[in-house]
């Protein structure tokens, strides 16, 4: 498959999409912050927008990356709302982020893997599958 210039090939994650933010499709929303807290660029955030599109609510959309957080061992004290589900995908952007990652998973690679399968676990408990089913290819988290 080829990549759009919405997507990016990361070590362990080959087509990931942008956040929202920047264009990205709903796969992107493995990049979002945690709902309910005042975000820096509000202005550009798409989160709130795509949840409503794919049929989730923001409870819902927490509760799984806080179970997914948990069944992956990816909380830590350092990162923002103290889970890597909510960070973001840039190179050395966030110094606690990178910290975390560090002592948690262990490299970037792994990070952009895992970072892979909590947006198929997302589109998969989407409830408005007809908006992500053509997303759920496996070439799109490989």
């Amino acid at each position: 498959m080829a990549r759009t210039k919405f997507e990016r090939k990361l070590q362990g994650w080959q087509n990931a999409p942008v956040p929202p933010c920047s264009g990205g499709d709903y796969r992107g929303l493995t990049w979002c912050c945690k709902p309910g807290y005042p975000l820096m660029n509000a202005g550009a955030c798409l989160r709130d927008e795509y949840l409503t599109e794919i049929g989730m609510s923001q409870k819902q959309f927490i509760a799984i990356k806080e179970d997914f957080s948990k069944k992956n061992g990816l909380y830590s004290e350092s990162p923002c709302f103290k889970s890597l589900t909510y960070c973001c995908m840039h190179r050395n952007g966030c110094s606690m982020r990178d910290a975390a990652i560090e002592e948690t998973i262990g490299s970037l690679e792994d990070y952009y893997r895992i970072k892979s399968q909590l947006s198929k676990e997302i589109l998969e408990k989407a409830p408005r599958q007809d908006k992500v089913n053509h997303l759920l290819n496996p070439e799109n988290f490989q």
